[in-house]
């Protein structure tokens, strides 16, 4: 293994920017700690504070890394919006691709809206930056659940009922009155339980239809009660299944970034057919996408054991309590050695 120059890429304007930055800081540590030179980049940020006429040369004086925690709420991103001194409506900051482009690879660390629906993706294509992860294409399907649910369906994968609603025709309260309860609300291209509610009355439905009118478009599913289950996908290999148990409520943003808020263990407790079956449907629903390197399906297993597939991330988080990196570790395989694996994945695709 040689030393190479690696973006680590993240932040940027999605309500997940605040797990994107540890997950960014982490990734860095880990890959200093091999001996690349890495470099640690907000997209909205940029390079402010640094110096624009030779981007390459954080490659030669790293800057310090500082720990990022993630805090119990999302962050307001107006308020992250108005704090950037250059003033542009562009989302990536002056010299992020002047220092991308002078890196051998740019590790992908964004979440959300801002990174993981393919246009940061498409621009690297078009400009030949070799990037961890899934291509534009895939990117930009596994993030819309209306468009991924209607392709894993057509391939034979459960998944729950559901319905579309957009904002802007009619009434909310109409609308309540037309679906069935209980059943979840969740933005259609979002991560991380932001906007997730469980609606079991029809005054609970509103209300989550109003909080989520902003999105513009919503999926209402079908609520199944039961277990929730992940399973990761690596290599086109799928990884032990991991059972997450939150301690109060369901797996929202709170549940998901608090250490100790929720019980996770991997190897899941299941039969060894159960546990097949998940790593099926997660390689299926990873292939049919078209999608690259790494994933993680979210699952729903019932009473009967019937299993739900939820939705899939892409760019899934790499965070002190994060999925992927236990269920890696559950197959012998160090944090490190993880992120060493999407690396060697991405320069083997890019030729390099």
């Amino acid at each position: 293994m040689f030393s190479m120059k690696i973006v680590v890429l993240c932040g940027g304007l999605s309500a997940e920017r605040d797990v994107s930055l540890s997950s960014g800081t982490l990734v860095c540590g880990a890959l200093r700690s091999l001996g690349h030179r890495a470099v640690l980049v907000d997209v909205f940020f940029g390079l402010e504070g640094e110096d624009l006429k030779d981007p390459a040369g954080l490659f030669e004086k790293l800057p310090e890394l500082r720990p990022m925690k993630v805090s119990a709420s999302e962050p307001d991103l107006e308020a992250v919006r108005k704090s950037r001194r250059w003033k542009s409506r562009s989302i990536v900051g002056q010299g992020v691709l002047e220092l991308c482009m002078a890196a051998d690879l740019v590790f992908m660390g964004l979440h959300g809206t801002c990174g993981e629906d393919g246009r940061i993706q498409a621009m690297f294509d078009l400009l030949g930056i070799p990037y961890t992860g899934s291509g534009h294409l895939g990117s930009a399907i596994a993030m819309d659940k209306d468009l991924t649910k209607q392709l894993l369906r057509q391939v034979g994968i459960r998944t729950p009922g559901w319905k579309v609603v957009t904002f802007g025709g009619r009434s909310i309260p109409e609308m309540a009155s037309e679906l069935d309860l209980p059943c979840v609300v969740k933005p259609v291209d979002s991560g991380s339980s932001v906007g997730v509610v469980i609606a079991k009355t029809r005054a609970e439905l509103v209300q989550a239809l109003n909080d989520n009118a902003s999105y513009g478009r919503v999926l209402v599913e079908q609520y199944i009660a039961g277990r929730e289950l992940d399973v990761a996908v690596l290599e086109d290999q799928a990884l032990p299944p991991i059972e997450i148990i939150p301690r109060g409520g369901f797996y929202d943003y709170y549940n998901k970034y608090q250490a100790g808020a929720a019980e996770e263990i991997c190897p899941a407790d299941v039969d060894g057919e159960t546990s097949e079956r998940l790593k099926e449907a997660a390689l299926l629903a990873h292939r049919t996408l078209g999608l690259l390197d790494y994933s993680r399906s979210d699952f729903k297993l019932d009473a009967k054991g019937d299993i739900y597939f939820l939705e899939i991330n892409t760019l899934p988080g790499m965070t002190p309590t994060s999925l992927v990196p236990q269920e890696a570790a559950a197959a012998g395989i160090s944090y490190e050695e993880l992120c060493q694996k999407l690396i060697d994945l991405a320069m083997e695709r890019a030729g390099r």
